[in-house]
């Protein structure tokens, strides 16, 4: 007979295989032969990988993929950063409000988020552009750059800062001699974490971005409505790899970052 904590691992099991299995199976079909995406496989090839290479709107979509994340880690680390420096090393009228704030779109789902902004554009009269589109990006995920840098700001000492300031050092030179390479692992991870998140998101881009303009995600859920593509199994296991492969490799460096800074 099963004990409980055997039964809970083999429940534990089966949910991981429900979840990643239809993951992996996309991966496998990416290198399928033919152009119907069923088994059994009738050859192993990168076929679909080139097909995408020659698509322009999947090409497109990449690169106005790649310059919105990137704008969106830079926008929402720095104003993350900087906020969360006033938040922790600070008091002032009003803190719990502002880190409230900052911290809301975390606690609404992003559907509600996504349509309350385009409702509040169209009550400005403001028409969809991709500006507003990186503002929604931003405002998605500065919160999970705020998380990230407090957490690892909450570690810093300030009589480290407070040590270095006594010894000559202005509070600018303070800041960036000290403080910025202890923040530096925090600081790297959550660029990451935006820029993985923003490069990942459907639902708020489907309603905040312009006619005309295509990420991976919304050109995939495009692709779809017609046909079941074998580009789309590709599409999707470069998708996986970029949104897998980035964190890893960013909690890798950051962990290196880390050791050296401690």
């Amino acid at each position: 007979m099963l004990s409980g904590w055997s039964l809970i691992r083999a429940w534990t099991i089966l949910v991981y295989l429900f979840m990643f299995l239809p993951v992996a199976v996309v991966v496998l079909l990416s290198f399928n032969a033919s152009q119907f995406g069923s088994f059994p496989m009738t050859g192993f090839s990168f076929r679909w990988f080139v097909e995408l290479w020659h698509n322009d709107a999947i090409l497109r979509a990449f690169r106005v993929s790649f310059v919105l994340g990137a704008l969106t880690a830079v926008i929402s680390t720095t104003l993350g950063v900087l906020a969360s420096l006033a938040l922790i090393r600070y008091d002032f009228r009003g803190k719990n409000l502002i880190s409230t704030a900052l911290i809301a779109p975390i606690l609404v789902p992003e559907v509600v988020l996504a349509v309350a902004l385009l409702l509040f554009l169209r009550f400005l009269a403001i028409p969809k552009s991709f500006p507003l589109l990186l503002m929604g990006h931003v405002i998605f995920t500065l919160p999970f750059v705020v998380l990230v840098v407090q957490a690892r700001l909450v570690g810093i000492r300030r009589d480290i800062e407070e040590a270095a300031m006594s010894l000559g050092a202005s509070p600018r030179q303070a800041f960036f001699e000290v403080t910025l390479p202890l923040l530096a692992p925090a600081i790297f991870a959550g660029m990451l974490f935006a820029f993985t998140i923003s490069f990942d998101d459907i639902t708020g881009t489907l309603f905040w971005k312009p006619g005309g303009v295509e990420t991976v995600p919304t050109q995939i859920f495009a692709m779809l409505r017609n046909s079941i593509s074998p580009e789309i199994n590709a599409l999707g296991t470069v998708m996986i790899v970029l949104t897998v492969g980035l964190p890893l490799l960013g909690a890798a460096v950051a962990r290196r970052l880390g050791s050296r800074t401690n």
